[in-house]
């Protein structure tokens, strides 16, 4: 059973960093595209960054040069490195992951963690 569990989320002020981990289990990590998306109040969910096995990396312009992702095969973890943070990045975050490498869309992705929150203020 494929399980996806975030942490990390929490309340900063504009400027703060947080690290995001995703834990997962029951399927092979490694060999799965892995993403994080963000959902805020009346807003679609959207791609944040992406990462494939081989090396493929995907950021959303808006969080380009400030976030990053990272992945550790050998703990079956994700991580998404947050800095630099503003108001606008204030959503519910999630971990997802995908068998194919389609692009960093959500429609692309099969397994979904819960979220973490994640709150910015000015």
């Amino acid at each position: 059973q494929v399980q996806l569990v975030e942490s990390g989320g929490g309340s900063v002020q504009a400027g703060g960093s947080l690290r995001l981990s995703c834990a997962a289990s029951g399927y092979n990590f490694r060999s799965y595209c892995m993403g994080w998306f963000r959902q805020a109040p009346g807003k679609e969910r959207e791609g944040v960054a992406c990462v494939y096995g081989g090396g493929i990396l995907s950021y959303a312009d808006t969080v380009k040069g400030r976030f990053a992702i990272s992945r550790d095969n050998a703990k079956n973890t994700l991580y998404l490195q947050m800095n630099s943070l503003t108001p606008e990045d204030t959503a519910m975050y999630y971990c997802a992951a995908a068998p194919r490498w389609l692009g960093c869309h959500a429609r692309h992705f099969n397994y979904w963690g819960q979220g973490t929150q994640v709150t910015v203020s000015s």
